[in-house]
């Protein structure tokens, strides 16, 4: 691959959209030719796990995650291989590291990284901290309706999972309490380095 693939992680509210967001206008500003993307996707899969999420439609646990192995599939054969290979900068909210750290609240953990054999590693994920509090407030005043996650008591395992995940796989860690604008200029920093 020419190209670099970033991923921003992190519990509901921690502000991994946000620094996706950022780092994207600073790179095409910059010139870089750049992606910046989500999962779940906009495509038909993505859709579904989204109506799921807001409890519009139910799905088993397993279900569910292997939807989201569904969209992925899908992610990388339409948009982030063919980027990479003309030498973009993809950024992405959110890969199959949400699938570890998400799924283990109901399913085993060794079955999940089944789902992902053959998928390839960013180059750098970030992983955006906070405690579940502020993600829980930042949810209350960002949008109001909880999602099927957003619950304190699955943050709170979700966000050691990503902490345990971060140093099984050497993620960098951001102190998501700061002004979104000091993180993102630790990203840069970190971006400019590789």
């Amino acid at each position: 691959m020419k190209g670099k693939f970033i991923v921003f992680e992190g519990i509901d509210g921690a502000g991994s959209t946000t620094q996706t967001n950022l780092l994207f206008k600073y790179l095409k500003s910059k010139g870089k030719k750049v992606v910046e993307t989500c999962e779940p996707t906009d495509g038909p899969i993505g859709k579904l796990i989204r109506k799921a999420l807001r409890g519009e439609v139910k799905f088993s646990w397993e279900a569910l995650q292997l939807m989201y192995s569904a969209d992925r599939a899908d992610h990388l054969d339409k948009l982030i291989l063919p980027s990479l290979k003309t030498d973009k900068v993809v950024i992405s909210d959110r890969y199959y590291f949400s699938t570890y750290a998400y799924g283990q609240l109901n399913l085993d953990g060794k079955w999940l990284r089944g789902l992902s054999p053959n998928f390839p590693m960013p180059d750098t994920t970030f992983l955006v901290d906070v405690p579940v509090p502020t993600a829980m407030k930042r949810i209350k005043t960002s949008r109001g309706k909880k999602e099927l996650f957003e619950k304190e008591k699955f943050l709170e395992k979700v966000r050691k999972n990503y902490l345990d995940l971060a140093k099984e796989f050497k993620f960098i860690v951001l102190d998501g309490t700061k002004a979104k604008e000091k993180i993102a200029k630790e990203v840069i920093e970190h971006v400019n380095d590789k």
